[in-house]
């Protein structure tokens, strides 16, 4: 199934990291956080992408017709004969991968409707974006999709907590303290969305088409939408601490979302 990749935002409330990349470029590791998407979906028998670039997209190019030089040790012979020897593991030689500017300034309905000749032949493909990462069951959620029959599933996530939450007696003493609580409250988008091509009915070519606002409360108000709860790890990179928070998962080894 393809996986259609929204990679055109500013990332305007994560300036402090980079002024000079888009988003889905900002490193988690070693590597960009669009690069550990792909191959949490890569792992899972999807690799054949659609990328929806906008702002600084030759970033994004760039990076992936450098790909080998970025991602791997290499030994390289200059002079008349000059030879590029790739040392260490070998390459994700599956991965297919569209590139395909949408705009600088469209939202995210005009950036998937952008893309719909590159979907014309699915039934079904996967949209995300480029800045969220996760453990999801894609194989539960796709079996869920099919299930149902209706235009869009969702994933639903609780979001993490942005303060420590304490617990307390009367008197003021503390009983209990959780660094990073799940939100107490409902449900949120996580992305990971699994679509069927009639959503592009609900899309028209405005560039200020926003996904998320007009076509999915049309879909809401006409029963064609679905979620699938997701109980585990999400974390999106929206912010300084978000940058900070992923970093320090996938540093101490233990990244939920590493399948490979």
């Amino acid at each position: 199934m393809k996986v259609v990749i929204l990679c055109g935002g500013e990332g305007t409330r994560i300036r402090a990291v980079s002024e000079t990349l888009p988003k889905p470029m900002i490193a988690v590791g070693q590597y960009p956080i669009l690069w550990h998407i792909m191959k949490f979906y890569a792992g899972l028998g999807h690799s054949d992408f659609v990328l929806c670039l906008g702002y600084k997209g030759t970033a994004i190019k760039e990076f992936f017709l450098n790909y080998e030089a970025n991602v791997h040790d290499f030994r390289l012979t200059l002079g008349a004969e000059k030879h590029i020897e790739f040392l260490d593991n070998p390459l994700e030689e599956d991965w297919r991968i569209l590139f395909a500017d949408t705009g600088h300034d469209s939202m995210t309905g005009a950036r998937i409707n952008r893309i719909r000749k590159y979907v014309a032949d699915e039934d079904n493909f996967m949209i995300t974006y480029g800045d969220g990462l996760g453990d999801v069951d894609l194989d539960a959620a796709i079996k869920f999709h099919r299930d149902h029959g209706r235009i869009l599933t969702v994933t639903g996530v609780h979001p993490p907590g942005r303060f420590g939450e304490m617990d307390a007696e009367a008197a003021g003493k503390v009983i209990a303290f959780n660094e990073k609580p799940q939100a107490a409250g409902g449900w949120i988008s996580g992305g990971f969305f699994i679509a069927r091509r009639e959503i592009f009915e609900y899309l028209d070519e405005r560039a200020d088409l926003v996904l998320e606002e007009e076509p999915f409360r049309a879909l809401v108000r006409d029963g064609e939408m679905m979620v699938f709860n997701h109980h585990g790890f999400w974390q999106c990179m929206d912010t300084y601490r978000d940058f900070r928070l992923l970093n320090q998962i996938w540093g101490a080894g233990d990244a939920p979302w590493r399948n490979w």
